[in-house]
């Protein structure tokens, strides 16, 4: 069972330039506290302050020696597969080894129009682009042909990996097609379990398995991505993370259409839904249970949350390794 964390980069009220650097050090914090994987996600908007990941796991991956590091999520609609490619394998040179890819559609949209792609082509895009990914990932000469860029003929990509293949998972919010492509491609699964109980994703872990064996692929790993914050007791994880998470989620509700989240609301989630929050001993006793639930091979706590502090950060950093993680391992031993 390995364990990882995953920051979107949450602008709080230091300059872009200071969360980028505060995201360094809670990654190096999670190496030399033992962790198994750090995840950056891609975003392109004012509230997140990563628009390039790669270049802060490179960061990261200088300082750092043994926590693997990828992005959460790479949105490879709106990318070149190829130049996704040529970065991952550059970070991984850097990091010995230990780059990883998640690929996904993303929650926003904001990069389609930015590199000058159609929302009407959402489903080709991401299905299109993946196929050329699969080949990519060979590291063999690719040859492929689509209706979104030039076709490639027997076209080499530099540089190689020394261990010849990029980790590369798809991330799936919830769609069983998603979920069929994944085992499709024989690629690991990161299911992003962000609203409602983590239980009710086990059909999809059902699916995903069946798929595979269908599709005479080989057996993979399966992840989730979930919210939460550790503190030292239950009342201050909550009192602290509070009105931090509900500025996000209500601005990305008003986005969407959403009404505005309560306090009460919010504490049900934490009780009953995605989000595992609380003091260490809670936190430990969800994260088990969602295991238990999902059969899943790795956790990943979704540790920043809107302008939460660095200083907050890092202790939910420190906790989570130090105490989280040693507790779930004893739980699901007994």
């Amino acid at each position: 069972m390995e364990f990882g964390l995953d920051t979107f980069g949450d602008v709080n009220d230091q300059p872009y330039a200071q969360v980028i650097r505060d995201v360094v050090e809670q990654g190096v914090l999670a190496d030399r506290l033992g962790l198994d994987f750090f995840g950056v996600g891609e975003h392109h908007r004012d509230d997140y302050a990563i628009s390039a990941p790669e270049i802060v796991l490179a960061a990261i991956a200088a300082r750092t020696e043994r926590v693997r590091l990828g992005t959460a999520v790479t949105v490879l609609s709106s990318d070149d597969p190829v130049r996704v490619f040529e970065r991952f394998a550059t970070l991984d040179a850097v990091a010995n080894g230990r780059a990883e890819i998640i690929l996904g559609r993303g929650s926003f949209t904001e990069s389609f129009p930015l590199f000058g792609y159609d929302l009407a082509d959402y489903e080709r895009l991401f299905a299109e682009k993946l196929d050329l990914m699969a080949e990519l990932l060979t590291e063999g000469p690719v040859t492929w042909a689509g209706s979104i860029r030039p076709a490639l003929r027997a076209q080499q990509v530099y540089p190689k990996t020394e261990s010849g293949r990029i980790r590369t998972w798809i991330g799936v919010g919830g769609s069983p097609e998603s979920v069929v492509r994944a085992a499709r491609y024989g690629m690991p699964l990161v299911l992003a379990i962000i609203g409602g109980a983590p239980a009710r994703f086990a059909p999809y872990v059902d699916l995903y398995h069946r798929a595979l064996k269908e599709l005479e692929r080989e057996p993979q790993p399966i992840a989730v991505h979930c919210p939460g914050f550790v503190a030292a007791t239950d009342a201050e994880a909550v009192d602290i993370l509070w009105p931090h998470a509900r500025r996000n989620l209500d601005r990305i509700g008003r986005e969407r259409g959403w009404p505005p989240i309560t306090r009460d609301r919010f504490e049900a989630d934490i009780t009953e839904g995605a989000w595992h929050v609380g003091s260490p001993d809670t936190v430990a006793q969800k994260i088990a249970t969602t295991i238990r639930d999902l059969g899943i091979d790795r956790f990943d706590l979704k540790y920043s949350h809107g302008p939460l502090p660095h200083e907050h950060l890092m202790t939910c950093v420190e906790l989570y390794a130090t105490e989280v993680v040693p507790r779930v391992r004893e739980l699901l031993t007994e």
